[in-house]
């Protein structure tokens, strides 16, 4: 193919892709005039109910100018309201190429007849005039229809957590519904309902007929639940009818530490002045690994307290370290018993125990005591001995 030719086809192919687009442009330039329009001309509704259908008044390529509105055929006892902006109009102007929202609103009683009724929307200014014929079918009440769907279906957290899942209660019905809500759960898990912005617990809600609202489910695991994967499962009804959903929540371990003596002894004896090493247990009794505990300990005023080691790496779930914990009365302490405090803490888990120290004096200063009394007997002894014989 020569250069000429492919360009020949080059140029054919672009204009066939872009005809349609010129033709509809051009279309759109042809249409002129006021058009009164709607997306669903043919609705049914229930008697005894307001129903509302959208309008558009619209000007292609026309003059502004000022047209009535107006409703034909409206049934004996029914009431028709032409609004604009949310108030009742009886005329609207729609600019050059613009056009206006109208809202045709109808109450319509309880004993109105079931069947079709057509209703006619005209607007008019003088020689110009449009119509849009409307069929409303009057039909017994529809079976009620609920849906429920969570935004997030799948948490995780720790045992400590508050697992909360936001859902959408979608009423599908043809009438406002007082929608119940429920949740079944693992047994000792607490469950509660609250609207999406509020913090109210509700059991129930209203729903407005081809409306929707949300609904925020919150879960709380018992403490010390195990690590594990936990269903809840949700359900909304009302009108007869119902939704349900699943959750799940993926609840993490966690380190849960307790400090104890040897045979779970909570006393031990130090002398004043002198260091004492007392053997203290370290326990997981949670559901992760505690990792990176760390020791330390209150004590009385002028008392030292270090452990030996301070810090233990790892401690698995239901297993326990030994270590020691090097207490230092002060050697002007007076005999009886103290209490010193223990903690071991790992990533925001504690374990405290009280520990009575019951401190002696000691025997150094007994034996320094007994030689000054000594002493002073002897002198007392020489001293009568000396004088009693003058």
């Amino acid at each position: 193919m020569s250069p000429t030719s492919r360009l020949f086809a080059s140029f054919i192919a672009v204009a066939l892709l872009t005809a349609p687009a010129f033709a509809d442009d051009t279309a759109s330039k042809d249409v002129k005039g006021i058009y009164l329009l709607t997306d669903f001309p043919a609705v049914t509704v229930q008697p005894g109910t307001t129903s509302t259908i959208s309008l558009q008044l619209k000007n292609y390529a026309h003059a502004p100018e000022r047209m009535t509105l107006s409703v034909d055929g409206v049934p004996q006892g029914w009431t028709a309201t032409l609004l604009g902006g949310g108030q009742p109009v009886e005329a609207a102007m729609p600019s050059t190429d613009g056009s206006v929202s109208i809202d045709l609103r109808l109450d319509i009683p309880k004993t109105a007849q079931i069947g079709a009724k057509t209703l006619t929307v005209k607007a008019q200014s003088g020689d110009t005039s449009v119509a849009l014929p409307l069929t409303v079918t009057l039909a017994k009440d529809l079976p009620a229809k609920l849906s429920l769907q969570p935004q997030l279906p799948e948490l995780r957290g720790s045992s400590h957590s508050s697992f909360e899942y936001t859902m959408t209660v979608k009423n599908d019905s043809g009438k406002k519904l007082l929608v119940s809500l429920a949740a079944q759960a693992p047994a000792n898990f607490d469950t509660s309902f609250t609207e999406a912005y509020g913090t109210q617990e509700i059991n129930a809600i209203p729903v407005d007929a081809g409306k929707s609202k949300d609904v925020k489910l919150k879960v709380t695991p018992p403490d010390g639940v195990d690590a594990g994967n936990y269903t809840v499962t949700a359900k909304v009804a009302g009108g007869g009818a119902s939704a349900t959903t699943a959750v799940k929540l993926d609840v993490t371990g966690e380190p849960k530490l307790s400090l104890s003596g040897r045979e779970g002894l909570l006393s031990a004896r130090a002398t004043a002045g002198q260091e004492a090493s007392v053997p203290v247990i370290v326990t997981n009794n949670g559901t992760a690994p505690a990792e990176n505990v760390k020791l330390s300990g209150n004590a009385p005023s002028g008392w030292k307290v270090k452990f030996q080691p301070d810090t233990i790496a790892r401690i698995a779930p239901n297993q326990h370290q030994q270590v020691q914990a090097l207490l230092t009365p002060p050697a002007k302490a007076i005999a009886g018993d103290y209490v010193t405090t223990l903690d071991a803490a790992a990533h925001g888990n504690t374990g405290t125990a009280n520990f009575r120290v019951t401190v002696t004096t000691s025997t150094m200063w007994g034996i320094v005591g007994a030689g000054i009394i000594g002493a002073a007997l002897l002198i007392m002894v020489g001293a009568v001995a000396r004088f009693g014989r003058r």
